[in-house]
């Protein structure tokens, strides 16, 4: 559980910082991919053909993951960025955005639960889905809790 924290306090930076470079998104995504993996790790057990066949899923929705958490890097920046002069149009633009990547990053958990469930089997990949919807929940929360409400600061 101290591990599961320690993940959501890093993603946590990420928002607080997000007027980040590209090199400094690359850091944090690998600390943070790095420390997740050992969870997962510690959270999955598999043997044989299914842990390879997991691993191996897994390292490209990782890739695929990483892709989706430089967007809403992207999107904090921007959302801090006009944040003050947003008007309706780019209030709304903000909440497009922010749905389609809800709905990108739960596609792609749902994409790779159904190649491992064929791959690593029913159990494993019920735990892979189990466990990344509560990081992307965590991530989810600790991105709210840290960015103002549109309209809060007027």
């Amino acid at each position: 559980m101290k591990k599961l924290l320690f993940l959501a306090a890093l993603f946590t930076s990420v928002a607080a910082f997000a007027q980040s470079n590209k090199e400094d998104v690359d850091f944090i995504q690998s600390i943070f991919g790095k420390e997740k993996k050992i969870i997962v790790n510690d959270f999955i057990t598999l043997e044989g053909a299914q842990k390879d066949a997991f691993w191996k899923l897994y390292d490209e929705y990782e890739t695929k993951r990483k892709e989706l958490g430089k967007k809403r890097i992207a999107l904090l920046e921007k959302y801090a960025a006009t944040y003050s002069t947003m008007d309706d149009a780019a209030t709304s633009e903000i909440i497009k955005e922010t749905i389609a990547l809800g709905a990108a990053n739960d596609k792609l958990i749902a994409g790779y639960h159904k190649k491992m469930e064929k791959a690593a089997g029913v159990k494993a990949a019920a735990q892979f889905y189990q466990i990344e919807v509560y990081f992307l929940s965590e991530i989810r929360a600790a991105i709210l809790e840290n960015i103002p409400f549109i309209g809060q600061l007027d």
